[in-house]
């Protein structure tokens, strides 16, 4: 409930805000102390995202759901310069700098720590930390894409030509195409993370059930409409729900039970239900389908 009236005071606090990659950013630091780590939901979301059951070992991706709710505030506070409702979740990168485990309270911290232009807005980066003892023990850090017109064609930081519409902001879906992802999944399609020498090999074929995104909403929290049903995404610009783009990122890397480190680029909306191939070579990985590339990553 405390995250939909974040998301909720977000959306009118962005009213008339015009994003530039040249404005200030605020001096804001959120932070909860000694946060603990209830294993009984933990093991829910080791489970919905298919990591190996382990009593006590933090999954990579799990810190991210503790700290979504501090992001969010960040973003929706008065003086973030970029609307919240609308924002894209492009990129992500977790590092663990050593294992986490239920027994530990770590100091859950967010700020924003740059803005930058992008070929179609300007992307906010926003940092989460874990940290204990004063020190960072797990580090994510996530890209946020605001589009509008371009202040200046951007010399680095392009990024994705498309994004996953999930996280805090997560209501870009009018942003992301009517039509349930149709343009996104064409940009990934040409933008697939692949190089010359072709597709990554298939490793898995997953079947992702029209409920999914309401499971891993019950275990991160994050109930964004666009998640739950088709009934409820369809007002926002999709005709099927699509999967949280932070499930697809935790399925793979429970697929190639990473403890280090992610990288990941969100390429397209998963629609659910649907069918998607998880493929995989050295430390490359991506998701895609009959539509196209959905996520590329890196360990």
């Amino acid at each position: 409930m405390a995250l939909l009236l974040t998301l909720g005071r977000g959306a009118l606090t962005g009213i008339g805000k015009r994003p530039s990659a040249g404005a200030a950013l605020p001096r804001l630091r959120l932070a909860e102390p000694e946060v603990r780590i209830d294993p009984a939901r933990m093991a829910r979301y080791a489970e919905v995202c298919g990591y190996s059951p382990a009593a006590d070992r933090v999954p990579l991706t799990y810190p991210h759901i503790l700290g979504f709710p501090l992001a969010a505030r960040v973003m929706a506070a008065r003086d973030f310069p970029l609307p919240l409702m609308g924002l894209v979740h492009t990129s992500i990168e977790i590092t663990a700098h050593r294992p986490l485990t239920v027994d530990d309270r770590p100091e859950i911290a967010v700020h924003a720590e740059e803005l930058r232009p992008h070929r179609r807005g300007t992307e906010a980066v926003l940092v989460t930390e874990a940290r204990i003892g004063g020190a960072a023990v797990w580090t994510d850090r996530s890209t946020y894409l605001a589009r509008h017109a371009a202040d200046r064609p951007p010399e680095q930081h392009a990024g994705p030509e498309a994004g996953q519409v999930s996280g805090p902001g997560a209501d870009g879906a009018r942003d992301a195409d009517a039509d349930g992802g149709r343009n996104a999944e064409a940009d990934g399609g040409r933008d697939s993370g692949q190089d010359a020498g072709g597709a990554l090999p298939a490793v898995e074929e997953w079947r992702l059930p029209a409920g999914l995104g309401r499971q891993h909403a019950r275990v991160s929290g994050d109930y964004n409409p666009i998640h739950l049903h088709a009934l409820t995404a369809r007002p926002l610009g999709f005709s099927r729900a699509i999967a949280h783009g932070m499930w697809t990122v935790a399925r793979c890397a429970a697929a190639l039970d990473l403890t280090e480190r992610v990288r990941a680029q969100f390429r397209a909306p998963v629609p659910l239900p649907s069918t998607v191939t998880f493929a995989a070579s050295g430390d490359r990985f991506e998701l895609r389908s009959h539509r196209g590339v959905h996520l590329t990553g890196s360990s």
